[in-house]
């Protein structure tokens, strides 16, 4: 059986989320694994509003590192399971100080045994001017290839930009 992966990626404020979520509007039971931490009063601003705009069907998961586990543990045929984001992630997993690449590589071992229909949504990073610091880099550049990657497992992948879907991968139907 054939990965159902789909990786939907554009830039900030793009509509990543609002396309995703209408990926899985109509599923009976989606199960949607969100990575966000509210530091501060503006980013729980944030949250609020991307909860404000969700549908209220199936499990929602709060989880900042351990993505791979939860779809891990919610595989299944039929399962639709909905991950936003993996820009938030890696984040949350360089500020804890993991190991960047046993997560990846966990991660991409359960997408590629997964018997469930996934989606994940990530932020592409690489179109701006070079960061002044070697953090922000390493970032940068830890995003593109976790883009990279997952792109290179899935089944689709979708650029969204001003709200519009550009198609770069369609290998199979979702």
């Amino acid at each position: 059986m054939m990965n159902k992966v789909w990786l939907v990626i554009g830039g900030a404020r793009s509509g990543k989320s609002r396309f995703a979520e209408n990926l899985v509007r109509d599923a009976a039971e989606p199960i949607r694994i969100y990575t966000a931490f509210a530091g501060d009063a503006e980013m729980q601003a944030r949250i609020e509003r991307h909860k404000a705009d969700r549908v209220r069907n199936g499990v929602e998961i709060e989880e900042q590192t351990e993505i791979a586990d939860i779809i891990r543990r919610h595989d299944r045929p039929g399962a639709v399971i909905l991950t936003d984001c993996l820009t938030l992630w890696l984040s949350n997993l360089m500020f804890h100080e993991k190991n960047i690449t046993a997560y990846k590589e966990n991660l991409l071992n359960v997408l590629q045994k997964s018997q469930a229909r996934i989606i994940l949504i990530s932020n592409e990073t690489g179109c701006g001017i070079v960061p002044e610091n070697a953090l922000a880099r390493r970032f940068r550049d830890e995003q593109g290839l976790l883009n990279q990657e997952i792109g290179a497992l899935a089944d689709r992948v979708s650029l969204i930009s001003a709200g519009f879907e550009v198609k770069l991968k369609e290998i199979s139907a979702f």
